[in-house]
């Protein structure tokens, strides 16, 4: 396992022992493959961050605990990472724990051995539960700032929410869908990865508030639960296509959208509007082949950038300010992407 770095900092990366890290390093054995694949991913990390690693200043290791499909959590990844040389003088490592799917236990699981192993801080995306409360709770209680990425825990003892107004998203989707379908009759689907995350119910009700206001005719039809990820969605989608003949527009609140438009297509339906969420490398592939009608989409550096600042504040690093505004919600369609989504 060739690398550049020294042991204590990828025992630092991996929240392992020198100990353990040396046996993993040098096959002593007795170690499991998890926790190989611990050090192996550190390493990986230090490798992608090595700017970071040898300079001099404060060092902040902050820890990105994320529940999402890959699509998504790589793009944060790439975020975070392209802001790192931006917040010098002070040095920001991280590390990163995202699981696709898994019960909310195994969430709690990670945050409570953060809190034992320490952090500088958590930004967070996870489900608005009382088990996902009560260790964020723990965590302040251990000194570790928690800031909610995306979607937020109001209710928990969270330093500050990063992300957009979801209700305004949502709120948008609805005007933009109402003047795309203008007079031609159909219902819409909206589809949510899970009921759970908050940030999807606020855009929900946010598209019903402002479509029960402006276009009270509409039908809308909702399925959730399919977690953002192609196979479950499809099942969902296509079950819902074929209940009702008259659906003919999508507003998509949790992803798997090429999974949505392939049930459309396998049953020969148009899909005449579709309004989906985030510029992953799905989505920017959709919209350069005019298969979605656009993406509402928010600077994810921008938001990766402030989680870091809210941090660097709590531990006295930077002066005081004030109230974190919510990012700016960009309409983008495929005639409008910015560089660097036209870059992908």
């Amino acid at each position: 396992m060739g690398h550049p770095f020294p042991i204590r900092e990828i025992a630092r990366q991996a929240g392992l022992s020198e100990a353990t890290v040396d046996r993993v390093l040098n096959g002593r054995g007795g170690v499991r493959e998890s926790t190989a694949e611990e050090v192996r991913r550190a390493i990986a990390d230090l490798d992608r961050q090595r700017s970071q690693v040898r300079l001099a200043g404060r060092t902040f290791m902050i820890d990105i605990v994320m529940q999402a499909p890959q699509r998504f959590s790589t793009a944060v990844r790439a975020a975070l990472e392209a802001e790192l040389p931006s917040l010098h003088p002070a040095v920001v490592r991280s590390r990163f724990h995202f699981p696709e799917t898994g019960p909310v236990a195994e969430q709690v699981r990670t945050l409570d051995r953060l809190a034992r192993r320490g952090s500088q801080g958590v930004v967070l995306k996870a489900p608005d539960v009382p088990e996902v409360t009560a260790a964020a709770a723990r965590l302040h209680a251990a000194g570790i700032p928690v800031v909610t990425l995306v979607t937020d825990l109001p209710a928990g003892a969270r330093l500050g929410y990063v992300g957009i107004d979801n209700r305004a998203a949502g709120a948008t989707a609805a005007y933009l869908m109402g003047q795309w379908l203008g007079d031609r009759p159909g219902n819409v689907l909206t589809s949510l990865s899970s009921g759970f995350f908050r940030n999807e119910e606020e855009r929900e009700m946010g598209f019903r508030s402002a479509m029960r206001a402006r276009h009270p005719e509409r039908t809308l039809v909702e399925i959730a639960e399919g977690q953002g990820l192609d196979a479950t969605q499809y099942d969902l989608v296509r079950a819902a296509l074929e209940r009702d003949p008259d659906i003919r527009a999508v507003y998509s609140i949790g992803g798997g959208n090429d999974a949505t438009l392939r049930a459309f297509a396998d049953l020969g339906r148009e899909c005449a509007v579709f309004v989906a969420h985030d510029l992953d490398h799905d989505n920017i592939r959709l919209l350069r082949e005019h298969r979605l009608s656009a993406v509402l989409h928010h600077d994810l550096r921008q938001d990766l950038r402030e989680a870091c600042h809210l941090v660097m504040r709590a531990h006295g690093a930077l002066p005081p300010a004030g109230p974190t505004l919510p990012s700016a919600i960009q309409v983008v369609t495929p005639c409008n992407m910015p560089p660097q989504a036209a870059a992908v």
